[in-house]
């Protein structure tokens, strides 16, 4: 049996700059589902703080979602909201993907002294 790398796979983590929890992961078939779950990620978190809602077009099961995150006096939200509605930062995202290289995205809470990453990669172990 021969080992190859097939699909993608994303995850959304939070650290405090000496521990990493994950808050959630899928893992997909393409690039353009890493995309399409990441963003919605951002969006619900964004959304989740209580700004202004964003209309979420991206739809994937709600079983994928990841936890909630409070942010703290920090511009977090209003850049996760921007990461996930520019085309800039998608058409970056995208091309990342298809280089083989990972899709990563960071903002930081400084009142609590978190980040919030968003990672998108190719690397899913498939037997063949």
């Amino acid at each position: 049996m021969t080992r190859r790398v097939t699909g993608y796979a994303a995850e959304v983590t939070v650290s405090d700059g000496q521990r990493f929890a994950s808050l959630g992961g899928v893992a997909v078939r393409n690039r353009r589902l890493v995309l399409l779950w990441l963003r919605r990620q951002a969006l619900r978190l964004a959304n989740g703080h209580g700004l202004p809602l964003a209309s979420e077009p991206v739809r994937l099961s709600t079983g994928d979602d990841v936890q909630p995150v409070r942010f703290h006096g920090s511009d977090a939200p209003e850049e996760l909201r921007r990461w996930a509605t520019h085309s800039v930062h998608q058409d970056h995202a995208i091309q990342a993907l298809e280089a083989g290289f990972p899709a990563l995205f960071t903002v930081s809470d400084p009142a609590v002294g978190l980040s919030l990453t968003l990672a998108g990669w190719r690397g899913r172990p498939a037997d063949r």
